[in-house]
């Protein structure tokens, strides 16, 4: 026995809990070796690399331990949401080109919230028809409507690891945009559904989820918004660089995690709470630090972001030889990969039902404007992109199946499996295909021209304010019949340029921003 009440068997899990440590630790830096050597390679990219680590980590574990275990670490849902999606989706907000993201902002939106539950119903309902059918039963209503939530997250890295942000800038955006929303929108979307009364599924037991969502979305949104305001006004006012630029750099990041931990304290969604965070610090709190600082922000915030989407790929690719959850699904070969199988096929419905006629919808909302539509290739490649399942929709699955990472039901197991499954097979099989696929459908990568808008041109009033209050009143009504003819034409081009100036006028004296 030792001091403290501490007994040997306490002191030798502790020594193998640092021994797992340093093990994972010693693959995610061969990971980053071998994805540094395949970075050119056609078919292979760092998520890939990632995972086929994982697993043939996990076959050599499995081996030592004579078929006892897999894993250097268990999966904890918990370890997920709380420490490494945070610096995964903050940075998306803060490296994200505002410009081409709010440019595009109702095409992203339409695709990340609209597509959301498109796929989920199509997703939940064809699981509910088609599983029974095939031999699998026993999952209950609400195991449904979850399945729906979890796969219809998507995982976009691939396609963007492949993209060029500044040859293809609508393409670009469209695909990185939805794919940030789509997270939040699955994650807000799969609480309100675990909130519903199965019992009594009607009409308004639907309005009550899309009104649980839409005031989930917009408080997260404030929330976030309202912290990264504060950061930099705290940042302009107090001048942190004066002393030490650590702790310039130390608030930034803190408050982020902040921001995120009090969404999540307030039932909200965390993702979408940090992801505009990280947008409004870099539109006014990254202006407010020093040089020095600027640069080693970018640099912190994209490593940590980098080095945990490599640790849950890592941890997939081990998860899928977990002995443990294979033993416990007592469902037959066959059941299985027929549930795999038509869960593909209902994720490849599901976003097609949404991808092409959004587009559709998008290019006639925009035709009198000057943006570029999206061409028909371009509508493949944003369906292929959004094909691939990742991170999130492992963890919403064992936080639907599962009881810290272990589970007692051999239907929730098979659940589980079987969502394992499906990410291998999406980021493996549609990831090695996405190379080929882009270049064969943009061979050269075509610039996409943005033309930008004369100040000289016809519609130069769009650039004048709605009401002047030192001029005749005939004169006002006539400039804002104008400009709301002109927002009824381009109303996203008109609201960007009010925005823009109550920017400049207002928000940028009080918290900073470019000069």
């Amino acid at each position: 026995m030792w001091s403290g009440g501490l007994t040997l068997d306490d002191v030798n899990n502790d020594h193998i809990h640092i021994v797992s440590i340093s093990v994972f630790v010693a693959v995610l830096c061969l990971c980053i070796v071998i994805g540094h050597f395949l970075e050119e390679n056609r078919w292979v990219n760092e998520s890939i690399t990632a995972i086929l680590i994982g697993c043939i980590t996990g076959t050599i574990i499995l081996l030592w331990s004579k078929g006892k275990n897999s894993h250097i670490l268990r999966f904890d849902q918990e370890l997920f949401f709380i420490y490494l999606l945070p610096p995964i989706i903050f940075n998306a907000g803060f490296q994200v080109k505002k410009k081409q993201f709010f440019r595009n902002f109702l095409t992203i939106m339409l695709f990340g919230v609209v597509g959301v539950f498109v796929s989920s119903a199509i997703i939940s309902t064809g699981s509910w028809w088609l599983f029974p059918k095939i031999g699998f039963a026993g999952l209950l209503v609400r195991d449904y409507l979850g399945i729906g939530t979890i796969f219809s997250s998507t995982d976009t890295v691939c396609t963007l690891q492949v993209l060029n942000q500044d040859e293809t800038p609508l393409l670009y955006s469209l695909v990185f945009g939805e794919g940030v929303v789509n997270d939040a929108t699955s994650v807000v979307l799969f609480n309100a559904v675990q909130k519903l009364d199965v019992s009594r599924l009607d009409v308004w037991a639907a309005l009550y989820v899309l009104g649980d969502f839409f005031y989930l979305f917009l408080a997260s949104t404030v929330l976030g918004a309202a912290t990264g305001l504060l950061t930099a006004f705290a940042l302009k006012s107090l001048y942190f660089g004066r002393h030490s630029t650590d702790r310039e750099i130390s608030l930034m990041g803190l408050m982020a995690y902040l921001s995120y931990m009090l969404a999540e304290l307030l039932h909200l969604s965390g993702i979408l709470t940090v992801f505009f965070c990280g947008i409004v610090m870099s539109h006014y709190a990254w202006y407010n630090v020093t040089e020095n600082s600027r640069i080693t922000t970018r640099h912190i915030f994209a490593t940590m972001s980098y080095i945990a989407e490599t640790f849950i790929f890592l941890y997939v690719g081990m998860d899928a030889l977990d002995l443990e959850k294979w033993k416990m699904s007592k469902t037959s070969f066959k059941t299985s990969m027929g549930v795999c199988g038509t869960i593909i096929l209902l994720i490849a419905l599901g976003r097609a039902a949404f991808v092409f006629p959004l587009s559709a919808l998008s290019n006639y909302m925009n035709r009198s404007s000057e943006r570029t539509s999206i061409t028909f290739k371009h509508q493949i490649i944003i369906w292929w992109a959004g094909l691939m399942r990742g991170a999130v929709s492992i963890a919403l699955a064992f936080t639907q199946f599962t009881f810290s990472g272990l589970t007692q039901n051999p239907v929730d197991a098979t659940m589980v499996t079987s969502t394992v499954i499906v990410v291998l097979f999406t980021t493996l099989v549609f990831g090695f295909l996405t190379k080929p696929l882009i270049n064969v459908l943009l061979p050269h990568h075509a610039m996409e021209n943005h033309h930008h808008q004369d100040p000289n041109s016809p519609n130069a009033e769009l650039k004048l304010p709605l009401l002047n209050f030192e001029e005749h009143a005939t004169t006002n009504f006539l400039r804002a019949e104008s400009s709301l003819s002109m927002l009824i034409e381009r109303p996203i081009y008109t609201i960007h340029f009010y925005w823009k100036k109550f920017d400049n006028t207002y928000m940028r004296p009080i918290f900073g921003g470019p000069s």
